[in-house]
């Protein structure tokens, strides 16, 4: 007889034991893994944004202010040459003229120490060319004579206002003495034997120049002659034999 086929009972309400057919990992609920729920997730690096920036109103403040000023020291310029200019064409200036006329030597000796002991009576003629342009010589002058390097005497150019188209003759006293090497009292006799002694005359003399009625600022006015006397006997009128003057104002 064949055997009996058995019948075994199933619990209906029992859970199944068969694999479920969705993956684990997929059939997790909304609120995640508990196994990983406690875990924070990775970071994340920010990358910054790069921004343009406006330029710098500080920058353009100072160019325009640069520009505004080298407009402004331009025009300063161009209104200070105009303002010479025209008062060149107003008053025509022309440099003073100046000479050494004569020299009276009225002392000149010279002692066992080789000290020579000067008094010269330098005649000066300044002539004043322009115009409209007047000339006031002021204190503070210095007058000299000089041989060889050595300074002879020395005076001061008298103050007074010389006016437009004026010449006027000065003889300035100057006195003085110099203690003279023996290469140079040498010298010095050759040279009256053959009557040539060059000496050298010079002068500063503050002045101020007058435009119209307006008084302009002092500048020294610096003259530099060049002469070749004769002779230096005291007591005689001296030959001037050559003589070369050089004029310039010192500001």
């Amino acid at each position: 007889m064949a055997e009996q086929q058995r019948i075994h009972p199933v619990d209906v309400e029992a859970p199944s034991q068969a694999a479920p057919l969705v993956p684990p990992e997929l059939s997790r609920s909304d609120k995640g893994d508990p196994a990983v729920a406690g875990q924070h997730p990775p970071h994340r690096r920010t990358i910054p944004v790069a921004h343009s920036r406006p330029p710098k109103r500080r920058r353009s403040c100072c160019c325009k202010c640069l520009c505004w000023t080298i407009l402004t020291i331009i025009i300063l310029i161009v209104l200070v040459a105009a303002t010479l200019g025209i008062l060149y064409l107003i008053f025509d200036p022309k440099l003073p003229k100046y000479s050494v006329d004569r020299l009276r030597v009225s002392t000149f000796s010279v002692d066992n120490n080789l000290t020579a002991h000067a008094g010269f009576d330098v005649t000066v003629t300044a002539e004043n060319p322009n115009k409209k342009i007047g000339i006031y010589y002021e204190g503070g002058s210095h007058l000299s004579v000089w041989y060889s390097g050595f300074s002879l005497c020395e005076g001061e150019f008298p103050e007074f206002y010389q006016g437009h188209r004026n010449t006027t003759v000065l003889t300035v006293v100057l006195t003085g003495e110099a203690q003279l090497g023996s290469t140079e009292m040498t010298a010095l006799q050759q040279q009256q034997q053959t009557g040539m002694v060059p000496l050298n005359f010079k002068g500063d003399v503050p002045v101020r120049v007058k435009l119209g009625s307006l008084k302009l600022w002092k500048v020294t006015s610096r003259v530099r002659c060049s002469l070749v006397v004769d002779s230096l006997t005291a007591n005689n009128q001296i030959q001037i034999r050559s003589s070369s003057c050089k004029f310039r104002l010192k500001l």
